[in-house]
């Protein structure tokens, strides 16, 4: 009997190994975010696990903005053939995030409050590193808001975003 090839076995295996995060927590509670971010993005401080798991890096940080880049893969695939766009909605999310922080002193941090995505054309492999590129818009003393472009390494636009941000208080014991 032949082998029907829509049930044969041509799973794909990946590794993800990270560092724990112990060491940016507790780095984060005395170092302003421009320097923390920079930390990881030299090597000094290991990246998240989540930028392990997707395989995302910080390119570039200034402040109010921050450059994340990502090399397509399968793994990142839907079922459609194209990087599932929770996953580019992670890389703009991170960056415009990281835009945020890159203005907040030591124990100062923040979180998503809400979050739009447009996406103008899929991502596959074939595109190549995509990058987001995140630059603050506002920051007030505890809503911020952020913008990001998603873009090939010709700058083709591959989807844009904002979000609005929450900036959170140390809690007082």
């Amino acid at each position: 009997m032949a082998e029907d090839p829509a049930v044969r076995d041509d799973r794909r295996t990946r590794t993800v190994r990270w560092q724990a995060p112990d060491a940016v927590t507790a780095r984060a509670r005395t170092s302003g975010g421009l320097e923390l971010l920079r930390a990881i993005a030299s090597g000094e401080l290991p990246s998240p696990p989540v930028a392990e798991l997707l395989g995302m890096r910080i390119v570039l940080v200034e402040p109010s903005r921050a450059v994340f880049e990502l090399d397509p893969a399968e793994f990142l695939y839907s079922p459609l053939g194209t990087v599932h766009g929770g996953i580019l909605t992670t890389v703009l999310d991170s960056a415009m995030g990281c835009s945020l922080h890159t203005t907040l002193p030591a124990g100062i941090s923040y979180t998503t409050l809400e979050l739009k995505v447009n996406f103008v054309r899929p991502v596959t492999e074939a595109t190549g590193p995509i990058r987001a590129d995140a630059r603050l818009v506002h920051r007030g003393g505890t809503v911020a808001t952020a913008e990001a472009r998603l873009l090939d390494r010709s700058d083709v636009l591959y989807a844009h975003a904002t979000s609005t941000l929450l900036v959170l208080q140390p809690k007082v014991r």
